[in-house]
């Protein structure tokens, strides 16, 4: 209870602050970094040094409640259908502006759902994904699957394309945790996907948990947990439901009412990782869980793990381009976001023009805070002689010495920097916010718990 007391003092059940996939977060993008910024920053790349590739399928059979994603919903394929000729068609603008040679190192489908696509159009889009950019020696490709919506047909177009690892949706196996959210799906049909999934021959599956969600328990979660590890996934991704309705309107039609409290959320994820961890996986980062052989658990205890906006990543793709509405490209210069509505973002390619909308381009100062950011999201930990390497990073000398005080007993300083303690970790976004330049952005942020 003690220690409770003394993260309630810190904040933990009352901040809002983001998730720092990105640094600077999406809300400091601007409409005045845009295509050209885009064009700019492709046109630099070397082809010497692979990318990854992003390609979001903004669709969905059923729209989820609880989901704040770029999505909508269709009950045909018509749509869909348009969307990925026009998909192709940015692909096509792309190959125009890419130096000759680059290869593709990653690829991520995500969504919506990517498995509303049918054999025919997943084995389409792979290969005009990798017409334009020829996949790299040591290729890998993950795709997020949601078992409801997804049969043996295209578990096995996916696997001839080159899938190496499924990102299963799960959420919570309760009922009624499930009707409350809008996302109806049975152990049965899970446990079936996972089957197919391991008889095509992907030995890498991914387990997405919500917690704090409505009518969410202990016991229910319990019960979640021991059939998520009956399907013994190899990686578990483990993240805090945010409830902003203003933000994603749909969330209105969850019952506010019926969610945790701050501190039972915490309690929620404390239970999970807990049963994670003694179960023989290792946490990672703030929200993942490992076997020891996963690659990302390698990535975490080797120094290389990183984050994107898919979260924590063993990619060691220094650039990222983003396909498709939405879809976020990375670069050593900064970030440049695609259309976010469909029609808009159609319009923009159907232009014939590249599909940025908005951006940031990096500055020092920038990219030293999102240095400090990444190995404290990643590493609990500030390595100052890795920051010595920018010109201007003494100018975070006065932040570490804040950090050191107010958070005493829950980060210490070390030989070469500062470290967040065990105790301490649930803190992590807000130590991280403390080097966050754009804290004066309004945004509504999720919680910290």
């Amino acid at each position: 209870m003690k220690h409770l007391d003394h993260l309630r003092r810190m904040g933990l059940f009352d901040a809002r602050v983001p998730r720092y996939t990105s640094y600077p977060p999406a809300t400091a993008f601007t409409p005045q970094t845009g295509e050209a910024f885009q064009i700019s920053c492709i046109k630099a790349l070397d082809p010497a040094t692979p990318v990854s590739v992003y390609i979001h399928i903004p669709f969905c059979e059923r729209l989820c409640w609880f989901c704040a994603c770029r999505t909508q919903g269709t009950t045909t394929l018509e749509p869909v259908v348009n969307y990925l000729r026009v998909v192709k068609k940015e692909l096509e603008l792309l190959r125009a502006t890419l130096p000759a040679g680059v290869t593709m190192g990653q690829m991520h489908w995500g969504g919506g759902t990517p498995t509303i696509l049918p054999p025919d159009m997943i084995r389409e889009l792979a290969q005009a994904v990798k017409d334009v950019i020829p996949p790299a020696p040591a290729f890998s490709f993950s795709v997020e699957i949601d078992p409801t919506l997804v049969d043996d047909g295209k578990i096995a177009a996916l696997a001839e394309m080159g899938m190496t690892r499924a990102s299963i949706g799960i959420q919570d196996f309760a009922l009624d945790v499930q009707d409350a959210i809008g996302r109806k799906q049975s152990f049965g049909a899970t446990r079936a996907c996972v089957d197919s999934l391991r008889a095509a021959g992907i030995t890498s599956l991914n387990a997405d948990l919500v917690y704090g969600l409505p009518h969410q328990t202990p016991a229910k979660l319990a019960n979640t947990i021991a059939k998520v590890r009956a399907l013994d996934p190899d990686r578990i991704a483990l993240f805090g439901y945010a409830h902003v309705p203003t933000f994603s309107k749909r969330q209105k039609l969850i019952p506010s009412n019926a969610l945790p409290g701050e501190e039972d959320r915490y309690h929620l994820a404390r239970q999970a990782a807990h049963a994670f961890t003694g179960s023989g996986y290792q946490a990672i980062g703030i929200d993942h869980f490992g076997k020891p052989e996963d690659s990302l658990t390698i990535a975490a205890n080797t120094g290389h793990l990183r984050r994107n906006f898919q979260g924590y990543t063993d990619d060691t793709c220094p650039s990222l381009i983003g396909i498709g509405a939405s879809s976020i490209s990375q670069f050593a210069q900064g970030y440049v976001q695609n259309a976010s509505a469909t029609a808009a973002y159609l319009e923009r390619v159907e232009a014939d023009k590249l599909a940025a909308h908005r951006g940031y381009q990096m500055k020092t100062e920038d990219k030293l805070r999102a240095s400090a950011i990444n190995m404290l999201m990643c590493d609990f930990e500030i390595d100052l002689h890795k920051l010595d390497a920018f010109p201007n990073a003494r100018d975070l000398l006065p932040i570490h010495a804040a950090i050191l005080e107010d958070f005493a007993g829950y980060v210490v300083a070390t030989g070469n920097g500062l470290r967040i303690t065990p105790a301490g970790r649930p803190l992590t976004r807000i130590i991280a916010q403390r080097y966050d330049g754009f804290g004066n952005i309004v945004a509504q942020y999720s919680q910290a718990s």
